[in-house]
């Protein structure tokens, strides 16, 4: 039981940094460029705000363990429709000037997995609700 749990803090810590690096960077680089890049595939630029926020967020939850469902299935869906909307007609490896879907859909399956898992042991989900992980 231990092992699977540390498994899933494993996976949770690793996937929160993952997309808290990904929400930063949009910040750090500019968000104007990621609403423009938005804009230009015909995803309202506004958009781009509500994306980098649950990644920027939603990774320092996850990192804490913090709705952790909630935040899995959000990170789900940006997911899918990073895949749908620019990577699926690069292939699973991409063109040769663009990555495929491959990280998207790696992270996609680690965010499925987190929202059915029980609520690890080093979680403040288990503070917060019970400690049963249900």
């Amino acid at each position: 039981m231990i092992k699977n749990e540390a498994g899933a803090v494993i996976l949770r810590i690793i996937l929160g940094l993952t997309f808290f690096i990904h929400g930063f960077s949009k910040f750090q680089g500019g968000i104007s460029n990621t609403a423009g890049f938005f804009d230009s595939i015909g995803i309202p630029g506004f958009v781009a705000y509500v994306v980098a926020g649950i990644e920027l967020i939603g990774g320092v939850a996850l990192i804490l363990g913090i709705g952790t469902r909630i935040v899995s299935v959000l990170f789900a869906i940006i997911m899918l429709g990073a895949i749908f909307t620019v990577k699926l007609p690069l292939g699973f490896l991409g063109n040769g000037q663009m990555a495929g879907y491959e990280l998207e859909l790696a992270l996609l399956a680690m965010a499925i997995f987190l929202a059915f898992a029980n609520r690890s042991l080093f979680s403040l989900d288990n503070k917060v609700f019970n400690k049963e992980g249900k």
